[in-house]
């Protein structure tokens, strides 16, 4: 009956997804793999976007490989590559008016010796049609709203490697201000305006980092390493200016220890990145952070520099809870709030807050200044650089710099969003509403209970918090209730590296670590009780350990008191493309395995994830280990439950012959983001249904995305 269980499009509707639909909502439609533009290059980046005056083409910025990117989005949902326009020099901003783009480059050759050029390029065409001198080397662009001049934040910046990486360093930056006609920049015309000595801190070496300008053309401007913010005309009088002061995150992680614990108060200053005028009084600010601070939250100042909303760690709290925080970046800056952006849609005025570390692009409700409320989370890219609203298309674009190459790593992407009068289909999995706050991630083995409950673990990502996660998966989204810490002597278990779980049958839980003897994690069996207490460990036996590899256990499932595990990969003593299903007695310590064949990669490597029963079969997840459109194997397999007789270790084993259930390639883009690597996760409740779980590796070099569905009984 392979034909009756393999994916259909009718089986995305059963998608597990919130059914909130009381208001529009921000869906992802469509991601774009930027090195569509330029293919062979090693490594390429999306960073600040624009879009033109019709909505139908993209236009970004792409540093490293010195040059201009282009998407057709015509069909938004279907984002065409139109290439590149290399460009000489380092581009580090973009602005559109009309069809026209307007494209800041770096020419430095050096800190000291800086230079930078505003080019006229011509979006049709992708023809340079003018250049003017700016004299430093630039970073953010902006468009007045009738397109009258434009302002370009001249920020000089800094040698990080220099003494400390302080200010002040020279020469010190600038805002240049270009009159313009019929899309014409007047370079000779082009105005200097002086923001030296207002700030506390440098204020002889002012850092222009971003610049945004209202309706009125008033030009806001932060000074992020001076920690300063400055209001002025198209004149570049200074209307007001401010310092951007401090902000303090209480209930957060500062210690990068492998381990989500939120339990410090830090105050640091906001030394802001990005900034948007909200309405014609208030300007909100993404306090990034630099050299001397970051914290972690967001501001909205009225334009004299008075604090109306400040957020605190409550963003960060709901990046926390839907698995997104990134605990390698606990001892500095956490989420990292960098990109912000405004528009109104559907005649309600929204902000855009894009967390760089989380991966992650807040949305608010910005009708009150003093109280925006916080509506969605969105799943970007890898650090989203630039956050685009375009209201007349109900769309919202960002893009993600980060590229981690060609090798089956996540490339830069840009990801489309639409407002749809449609549930949010993400987050699929958060621990939000518990009264403590539970953070996750790197989910890598599930099990499902009797009464409805699924069971979840992470990885050694958390390698000193091992944790067993209670999910309700009857809420939508599905709910973390509970965390259960697994400890050994009354202490957080540490040397484990779990990759799956299965129930005991007595309350408790038996749990596989997968082991890297490289760094003194052993492949074991963990059995612990109903509180996460350890209570047996199980080592493997030198038959086994004699052919190891660091491809260990991926699962383990209870079958007539005989423990099954999964091993992902060949070991030494495996025939090419043969991996073991290892079979486990506690009642007699009795070993044995039978033999897997894996599906042959067509790119890279192929292994098992996940094993679990049901009924009279024994379940499997087989996947290879590439992501985007380089994936092409990620399937639930299943074999006759009567070939699981185990032969004794050494001997010649038995090879069972899996067939397809279900290939997920097709649920894991059903949400518009680009194919996850990791799927990890598989349980089947007692009704048959499937719940599948994707591992983000705990948010290191990866968006922190989870997929987390079920399929119906098959």
């Amino acid at each position: 009956m392979p034909a009756r269980l393999l994916a259909s499009t009718a089986l995305l509707a059963v998608m597990a997804v919130p059914a909130v639909a009381q208001q529009m909502n921000f869906n992802r439609i469509a991601s774009f793999a930027v090195a569509l533009n330029l293919p062979e290059a090693e490594e390429t980046s999306s960073e600040i976007i624009a879009a033109t005056a019709d909505g139908m083409t993209l236009v970004y910025t792409d540093s490293p490989a010195g040059s201009l990117g282009f998407v057709d989005i015509t069909d938004p949902a279907m984002p065409q590559p139109l290439g590149a326009l290399t460009l000489e020099g380092e581009p580090t901003s973009v602005g559109i008016a009309g069809a026209v783009a307007y494209v800041a480059v770096n020419t430095s050759a050096s800190y000291v010796e800086t230079g930078g050029a505003l080019l006229t390029v011509d979006v049709a065409t992708r023809a340079i049609t003018d250049s003017c001198d700016l004299g430093g080397q630039p970073d953010s662009v902006a468009i007045a709203p009738d397109a009258s001049f434009l302002a370009v934040a001249i920020e000089n910046e800094r040698d990080e490697e220099l003494g400390e990486g302080g200010l002040p360093q020279m020469p010190g930056g600038w805002v240049a201000i270009l009159p313009m006609t019929d899309g014409a920049v007047d370079c000779a015309a082009m105005i200097r305006a002086d923001v030296t000595g207002l700030a506390e801190i440098g204020a002889e070496d002012p850092e222009p980092e971003f610049v945004a300008i209202n309706d009125a053309g008033e030009i806001a401007l932060t000074l992020q390493e001076n920690n300063h913010i400055v209001i002025m005309d198209r004149t570049g009088a200074v209307l007001s200016h401010f310092s951007a002061g401090e902000a303090t995150a209480e209930n957060v992680d500062s210690a990068k220890d492998g381990q989500l614990v939120f339990d410090q108060t830090v105050t640091s200053l906001r030394e802001p990145d990005g900034i948007a005028w909200v309405d014609a009084d208030h300007v909100a600010i993404a306090n990034e952070g630099d050299w001397n601070g970051g914290s972690r939250s967001w501001t909205i100042f009225d334009r004299d520099g008075g604090v109306t909303y400040e957020s605190g760690s409550s963003l960060e709290h709901a990046i926390i809870e839907i698995g997104h925080y990134p605990e390698g970046r606990s001892g500095k800056k956490g989420t990292e709030l960098e990109a912000i952006a405004a528009g109104t849609f559907d005649g309600t005025p929204m902000i855009f807050v894009g967390s760089e570390r989380g991966s992650v692009i807040g949305v608010y409700d910005a009708t009150d200044p003093a109280a925006p409320v916080l509506r969605q989370l969105l799943p970007s890219g890898i650090a989203p650089e630039g956050v685009l609203p375009i209201p007349s298309r109900n769309l919202l674009v960002t893009a993600n710099e980060a590229d981690l190459g060609q090798d089956g790593a996540a490339r830069s992407h840009v990801m489309i969003y639409a407002l749809q009068d449609a549930p949010a289909a993400y987050p699929q999995l958060t621990s939000a509403g518990t009264e403590e706050l539970i953070g996750w991630g790197a989910i890598s083995g599930m099990v499902a209970s009797d009464d409805g409950m699924l069971y979840a673990i992470n990885d050694s990502a958390y390698g000193a918090q091992p944790t067993i996660f209670v999910i309700d998966p009857a809420q939508q989204p599905a709910r973390i209730t509970r965390a259960i810490r697994v400890t050994r002597d009354g202490a957080a278990a540490q040397h484990l590296d779990l990759e799956g779980i299965t129930l005991d049958g007595q309350g408790g839980f038996w749990l596989a670590s997968e082991g890297r003897t490289d760094r003194e994690v052993p492949h074991a069996l963990v059995h612990v009780d109903a509180a996460g207490a350890i209570l047996e460990e199980v080592m493997l036996p030198e038959t086994l350990l004699a052919h190891e590899t660091r491809f260990g256990f991926e699962g383990v499932t209870l079958i007539d008191g005989t423990l099954w595990m999964a091993v992902q990969r060949e070991w030494g003593d495996d025939p090419a493309g043969m991996v073991k299903l290892v079979a486990y007695t506690p009642a007699t310590g009795e070993w044995g395995a039978v033999h897997y064949p894996l599906t042959t990669p067509a790119r890279g490597w192929v292994g098992l994830s996940e094993i679990t029963v049901h009924g009279d079969y024994v379940y499997v997840v087989e996947r290879d280990n590439q992501l985007g459109a380089n994936a092409a194997i990620k399937q639930v397999m299943r074999i006759p439950l009567s070939q699981m007789v185990a032969a004794p270790l050494g001997s010649e084993l038995p090879v069972v012959t899996p067939e397809l259930v279900v290939d997920l390639l097709p649920h894991l883009t059903a949400t518009g983001g680009y194919v996850l690597d990791k799927v990890e996760s598989l349980a089947i409740a007692a009704d048959g249904t499937m719940w599948i779980a994707t591992d983000n590796d705990g948010v290191d070099d990866h968006s922190g995305e989870t997929m987390f569905f079920a399929l119906p009984p098959m």
